[in-house]
This record gives structure tokens, sequence and C-alpha cells, in this order.
């Protein structure tokens, strides 16, 4: 099945994967990089070179479902945990699996850290557009309660080998807080914008005490890999 007729069947294609048509997911540029394979290239790309085969595979941030489906379609993983805050995109997430014949992945409404209890998400329209955040001159923005999991326990009972995160600044809080000495490999995004240089090398210094090296061949601009060996 080519592009066109994937379209024609509601789904839009990319790298092989099947995204099924939303209105409010499936807008103008999220379509656009979908259809000329450059959605989360960079991030697609570090995938690629450091997943491996049997690697159980944590996903921090699931947005559309995009690169839990690409491990999982091309990387014959044991499985993949995806985390997502916001709860409109949960079955979302679960659609492109289905459509894609994804039986390995697990999805999960919450967010990681140092210990359990929940937090405010505030949601907006357009959907991705929702955050942990309250905008500069919002005032008391609709918002739902997420549950916080206690990381270090979650890490454990799921065996990572391999972090995959995008939380949208929140990495230079969180990723100190993470035992991530059963991990193989990493790939962050990373926002300076947000976090500035210190928070950058607090990033760096969390996965070098954990054993892990930063990875070349993996990293790309603000996206960074990282490798037990390499």
């Amino acid at each position: 099945m080519d592009g066109q007729d994937a379209e024609k069947t509601g789904f839009i294609r990319s790298r092989g994967m099947k995204f099924p048509k939303h209105p409010e997911i499936m807008q103008g540029k999220i379509r656009r990089l979908l259809r000329s394979n450059s959605y989360e290239a960079k991030e697609s790309e570090a995938a690629l070179r450091v997943v491996r085969e049997g690697d159980v595979v944590v996903e921090l941030g699931g947005g559309i479902g995009y690169m839990s489906t690409l491990v999982a379609t091309k990387r014959a993983i044991k499985s993949v945990h995806v985390f997502e805050a916001n709860p409109n995109l949960i079955p979302y997430i679960r659609s492109v699996h289905g459509a894609n014949d994804v039986t390995n992945a697990h999805v999960t409404n919450a967010i990681l850290g140092p210990r359990k209890g929940s937090v405010d998400f505030y949601v907006r329209e357009p959907m991705l557009g929702s955050s942990m955040q309250v905008l500069e001159g919002e005032v008391d923005p609709p918002s739902v309660k997420v549950d916080v999991l206690n990381a270090k326990a979650t890490f454990k009972e799921i065996g990572a080998t391999v972090l995959i995160c995008d939380i949208e600044g929140a990495e230079v809080d969180l990723i100190p807080q993470l035992d991530l000495t059963g991990l193989r490999a990493a790939i962050i995004e990373t926002h300076p914008q947000w976090i500035g240089p210190e928070g950058i090398n607090k990033v760096f210094r969390a996965f070098m005490d954990a054993g892990l090296a930063y990875y070349h061949r993996g990293s790309h601009g603000k996206v960074l890999a990282f490798r037990t060996d390499w």
C-alpha cells in the first residue's frame, strides 16, 4: 500500500508506519512532517542506531505514539513502555499501535518522579499544546490530576535497558532522580533554551555517573544519545 492508498483508508503513512487521521492531532505541520518522513527525524535516527533486539524500552513522553511504534516495528524488542501525561493522547497512541499490529507496547497515563503522588496537568486546545506548566497570561486554566509513579521502582519492575525521553524541559529535574545504572543506552531530547547550560550539565552528569557515555553517532543537536559502550 503506498502513501495515497493509506490516506484513502484513513491513515497517513510515515517510514512504513500508519497513523490514523484525527481532526486535532493530524494538523498541517504534523501531517507534512509525517508524509515526508521528517517527523521526529533526529530521534528516529538515534533510536535506530542504539535500540537492539531484545531491548526493553521505556519512553517518557509518548506524543502521538511515533517513537514507540518505530522501535516496536523496526527492531525485535522485547517490549516498550510508554508514560504519557496527557490523558487525551492515550487513546490515540493505542490506536497507532493497533493500526501497526504492535502487541508489545504498554501505555500508561502517568509521569515518573521520586515518589508516588499526583500533579496538575493543564489541558488545552489544540491537544498537543497541553502541559504541566501554566503559561504566561493564563488564569485558572482547566486541569486534570495525573498520577506520579515512583521512577526507581518502575524502572526496576520493567527491567528497562533503553530510555527514550522527550518531556519538554522536565528532563533537568527528572533524569538526575532516575536510577540509570541498569540502562544500556538512552536518547534524550534536551531543551537548552529552557534549562540552560547548568541544566545540560546536570543531564550529562547523571548519565556519566551511571556509567553511560555520550554517543556521538546517535546524537544530533539537542538530541543526545548515551551508551555504556560503543
